[in-house]
């Protein structure tokens, strides 16, 4: 009877020091400064083709 107690004490005691690993991300806003990004690089793009071929439209 001692030793089963014992056991599930030690049992209990291991299952208490049981390792918590939690990984958190913080949101990221960058959607708005890709966009900007990608319209500014398009512009431009759009911009030398209309001056390389002013008859495209």
């Amino acid at each position: 009877m001692k030793k089963i107690l014992l056991a599930a004490c030690a049992v209990t005691a291991l299952g208490a020091c049981t390792p918590t690993i939690r990984v958190e991300v913080a949101p990221i806003n960058i959607y708005a400064k890709l966009d900007a990004d990608v319209r500014v690089r398009l512009d431009k793009e759009v911009q030398s083709a209309i001056a390389q071929n002013p008859d495209l439209f």
